[in-house]
Order: C-alpha cells, then structure tokens, then sequence
C-alpha cells in the first residue's frame, strides 16, 4: 500500500450481552469524524437484544447462536470486513470522535505499521472506586510503556487486514475475553511485525469492576493463560506489566509477608518489614503520584493495599502456571 494512500477502516466490534454500555459504544462510533467505512456487529450468542441495538446504529451484524467468545467474534467479523485496516472496539468502551483518522493517519504515513493499539483514557465511566483504580491503573502502565510495542490489545486495536489473515487471526482456544489479544500479540511480534501504541487514541472504559469481576478476570482470565504463554515462549518483556519493577514488587510483597509472620517470633524482623514496605513504595513511587495527582491523597493511599494484592495473586498465578508446567513436563519425558 503507498503511504500517501489513506486506508480504510472496519470497525469490528464482538458484544455478548451489551446491555446499555453498547448502545453508548454505538453513539461514539455514529459520532466519530470521518465515520468508519463500515461497523460490524458480531453478537456473539446474545440473549438481550444486543444485535437489534446494532441495527438500529445501520451495523453489519453477524450472529452466532451460542457464546463463543471475542476471539471467535472478531475472526468471523474481519472475514466480512473490506478495508484496509481492521479497527477492533470492544462493546463496553466509547471512542473518542477522531479515533478513526489517529488511527488511519498512523498507518498511511508508516507503511512498515502492522498493528496498533490505544489504551483507557483518565476518565472511567462508573465512579466507584474499583472501577476508578482498575482503569487509572490499566491507564497508567499503557501510557507509560514502550511506543514499540510487543503486544496487541483488542479493546481498541487496528490491524492490516493483510497480515491479520496471514497470522490465522485470534487464537480460537481462548473461549471466553481473556489474553486472545496479548497472544496474537506475541505471534506479530515473533513474525517480525511491527506494532506501535498509540498513546494519543484513549477510549473511555465503561465497564464497572467489583471486587469479584476484578478477581476473575485478573486472576483466571489473564494471570494464569499470560503465564502459561511466557512460559511457552520462553520470554520476558521488559514492558507495561511485565516491568522488572514489577517482578520485584512481587517477590517484596512475598517477602513482606514472610517477614512479617517471622516478626511475630522474631522482633529483629521487624527491620525487614519496614525494609520491604520502603522498597514497595518506591518500586510504585511515580504510580501512586499519578493517583495522587489524579484523584487526591486519600485515593492514592487506599490504592496501596489493592496494588500489592495484585502482586500478591499475580505471583501465585505465576507459581500455580509454572508448577502447572513442571508438572506436565515431568510427565511427558
């Protein structure tokens, strides 16, 4: 393709159960300047009408009778897409009005671009406060990674329609929203693809997080499959949340814990409580001055124990899906 060309755009958008947060997805999409060539709906086994609200938008919508999941989804709509670029939104996120053109402009004047992505924006949707830090938080490390980046992420993420067809597309395997993105990802990057985030396109996420969806799918639908994917590819990247900060953070947050449960027999441990809680705050300094200077003290000081619980089940996951791996590997030979 000339890079003096500018490419065309599908919006693929996969919705099981949308509820009212699709129909605001729709609205941003009818508002966006220059439309999109054309939106496709994939309503992947829906039961509340999601697909009728998608017609009402003029959408191209593909049904499926049961739930198959995104990856599926997005595959089924990219096969119906004509452009040159197919641009993936997720139902529960709003684009902003020139997401179209930022993501067109990026691909028309670099024709080496195979991939790009966006991240949330700093201004969720639901106003609770796990919704507040989920979404800074997944803000934060998206604007402060690497523009060369090594992933995908399928909430707002534009692709040649050449090169998704010549990776196969998502990874069916992954029957529910899970690391489909972060896995077609890894194979661009392996392939010698190149993909670039970027830090301009900033959707706004509209999802609102509990204590057990935030469990579930930090836990199980991403801690453990990532694990299970650097695992197979044999790599860690030194970005977004695979920093070594972050890795360090995990083993303090264990440290801590063993510390503090030896401090109860052993006052001299003490020193190494305060010692691994120092390197904590440290190690996420310039995190919490981003919830500091975004929401207030107050909320950067009840983020702390919900960051280190995320190092805590992130590192368990890590440990389940290595032993996992021993295990099976001890079994085969």
């Amino acid at each position: 393709m000339s890079s003096l060309l500018k490419p065309s755009i599908s919006i693929v958008i996969p919705v099981h159960n949308g509820g009212s947060n699709f129909r605001r997805c729709l609205e941003s999409i009818a508002a966006a300047l220059p439309p999109p060539q054309e939106t496709i709906v994939v309503a992947d086994g829906d039961t509340d009408g999601s697909w009728h609200v998608a017609k009402e938008f003029g959408a191209l919508v593909l049904r499926t009778p049961t739930p198959g999941g995104p990856a599926r989804a997005r595959n089924m709509g990219a096969h119906r897409a004509k452009s040159d670029i197919l641009f993936f939104v997720d139902a529960d996120v709003t684009i902003p009005q020139d997401a179209v053109s930022r993501v067109a402009a990026a691909f028309q004047y670099d024709p080496d671009l195979a991939a790009v992505f966006g991240s949330y924006d700093e201004e969720p949707f639901q106003t609770n406060f796990l919704s507040q830090y989920k979404n800074l938080f997944h803000h934060y490390v998206h604007q402060t990674a690497r523009e060369e980046a090594s992933t995908f992420w399928g909430a707002c993420g534009g692709i040649r329609r050449e090169v998704f067809f010549a990776m196969s597309g998502f990874d069916e395997w992954y029957r529910r929203p899970s690391i489909e993105d972060i896995e077609l990802g890894s194979r661009l990057k392996k392939a010698g693809y190149k993909i670039r985030l970027l830090k301009g396109l900033q959707v706004k996420h509209l999802k609102r997080w509990t204590i057990s969806s935030l469990l579930k799918a930090d836990f199980f639908c991403r801690a453990l499959p990532w694990t299970s994917l650097i695992i197979k590819e044999g790599r860690f990247i030194n970005d977004l949340n695979l920093k070594i900060s972050n890795r360090l953070s995990v083993i303090s947050v264990y440290m801590l814990l063993l510390t503090s449960c030896g401090a109860l027999y052993i006052p001299w441990l003490f020193a190494a409580v305060v010692f691994f809680i120092l390197m904590l705050i440290a190690l996420n300094l310039n995190l919490y001055r981003f919830f500091h200077h975004k929401r207030g003290l107050k909320f950067a000081i009840k983020t702390i124990p919900w960051h280190w619980f995320y190092f805590f089940y992130s590192g368990m996951a890590f440990a389940i899906g290595f032993g996992k791996y021993r295990i099976m590997k001890s079994g085969s030979s």
